[in-house]
């Protein structure tokens, strides 16, 4: 395993939204669905603007001692009529940069998440992963996740 690295969980800025596209399209998965061009799309900033406004989500990026955005995650904060009118808070587009993995940042930043989904009085944190990501999954369940549900997309 690989040395365990110090990072500081802040709100992710216009600056980042490269550093973040460029970790969501390092695999299979994302290289198929992201455009790593000079300039990027405004697409992206566009959905920046939009994620920024959203006082229900948080973009928040890693940073490491050197200042380098080595990880990013979304959490949203989703209203809900279900276990009593219960909040519940949804962790998605997880992602650490692959030079960077195995050094305790990803579970530093869904540590992160839980709490703060916790202290805006979510009863329950959920989180969604492609069905292909095995080794994601594994880390999940070894954070504490539990598979419970059957997951569909409709994709436009």
């Amino acid at each position: 395993m690989a040395a365990r690295v110090q990072i500081t969980i802040r709100p992710a800025g216009r600056d980042d939204v490269g550093a973040n596209v460029r970790m969501l399209a390092d695999d299979p998965l994302g290289s198929a669905r992201e455009r790593l061009e000079d300039p990027l799309p405004q697409s992206y900033f566009k959905a920046f603007d939009k994620l920024d406004r959203d006082p229900n989500t948080q973009l928040v990026v890693a940073q490491d001692g050197e200042g380098a955005v080595v990880g990013c995650l979304q959490l949203c904060i989703l209203p809900g009529l279900s276990s009593q009118g219960a909040s519940r808070g949804l962790i998605e587009d997880v992602r650490v940069a692959s030079h960077c993995r195995s050094r305790g940042i990803g579970e530093a930043m869904l540590q992160w998440a839980v709490a703060e989904a916790r202290a805006k009085g979510c009863k329950l944190v959920e989180l969604l992963t492609h069905h292909t990501r095995v080794d994601a999954q594994r880390f999940y369940e070894r954070l504490g996740f539990q598979r419970s549900h059957v997951g569909m997309t409709i994709r436009f």
